[in-house]
């Protein structure tokens, strides 16, 4: 990598490590260490193709996908985080959206890596399923039966986001 590359491969990795730091904290179920790894990974495998890839932030978010899911076949995993159960229904107050936003965090470590990395990209990302199948390596039809049994997973161990939606409704 020549002078100039490094200095666009820094400026990228400056202005796009928080997106990808945020996207590593949900794939792997908000255990920051194992973000920042994820991050980290990615972006040494990218400078390392610099040169070549066309879009950099797609290219360094699909190699953290496939990473995240990779980790968890080979039983890499950094143990499960032991996390208090959710709290009761809150009231609405300044710490409610903190609150949800931890026991969101909670049900998706409860998540396999596949099946937080579909409803990532389905709801975070806002991929079409198709892009998902493509990204993950699997068909349209696994994508589809992921995100359902995922939501279906997601209804049950944290049935106060379920009422949470109806209340957004």
């Amino acid at each position: 990598m020549d002078a100039a590359d490094e200095q666009r491969f820094r400026e990228f990795v400056a202005a796009r490590s928080p997106a990808l730091m945020r996207l590593g904290f949900l794939l792997t179920g908000g255990d920051q260490h194992a973000a920042e790894d994820l991050v980290q990974t990615a972006l040494a495998r990218l400078a390392g193709r610099w040169r070549r890839v066309e879009a950099p932030e797609a290219y360094a978010r699909q190699i953290m996908y496939r990473q995240q899911v990779s980790w968890w076949r080979t039983s890499v995993r950094r143990g499960e985080v032991v996390q208090a159960s959710p709290p009761e229904q809150a009231e609405r107050d300044a710490h409610h959206q903190s609150e949800l936003r931890m026991v969101l965090r909670a049900a998706l470590a409860r998540l396999t890596a596949r099946q937080r990395a579909v409803l990532v990209l389905r709801y975070f990302e806002d991929l079409p399923e198709k892009e998902i199948a493509g990204v993950l390596g699997c068909s349209v039809g696994t994508v589809r039966s992921t995100a359902h049994r995922s939501l279906a997973r997601l209804r049950e161990v944290a049935p106060e986001l379920a009422r949470e939606l109806e209340v957004a409704r």
